[in-house]
């Protein structure tokens, strides 16, 4: 298969990628299911009689395991950096755009990031803090 070919049908399979299956569900960048599914389909469209080379392949599985890596560790470190607010005051500010001021109870991690609970209010962004006293 030719390497438009190939490329025509790994972007067929990312317009198939689900958006809840990148970061966050933005839709912009590709995510760890994605980069599976563009694998797959270039596995797929090989012609047998040309294999593609091995050496890539194993380069591809090393580069999606550092991602992944970085990401878990960037995953760990904003939920250390957030547990380590519980306790402390700070400010924030709320979706209608008002600076709200409260001491931090609780932190929330899940498949959409980490936030933090501020006197009673769940969901405060870790990005919507401006300050930490």
């Amino acid at each position: 298969m030719t390497t438009n070919a190939l490329t025509a049908t790994a972007a067929a399979a990312a317009r198939t990628a689900s958006p809840s299956s990148s970061p966050a569900g933005t839709g912009a960048m590709l995510g760890q299911n994605d980069f599976l599914k563009l694998m797959v389909a270039q596995l797929q469209a090989q012609d047998p009689l040309q294999p593609g080379n091995s050496n890539e392949f194993v380069n591809e599985l090393a580069q999606f395991t550092q991602v992944e890596q970085v990401t878990n560790l960037a995953n760990a470190n904003e939920l250390t950096g957030a547990v380590q607010l519980i306790g402390h005051t700070v400010s924030y500010n709320s979706p209608s755009g008002a600076k709200v001021t409260g001491k931090v109870q609780s932190v929330q991690s899940n498949a959409n990031g980490t936030t933090v609970t501020v006197e009673g209010v769940g969901g405060v962004k870790l990005s919507s803090i401006t300050e930490v006293n």
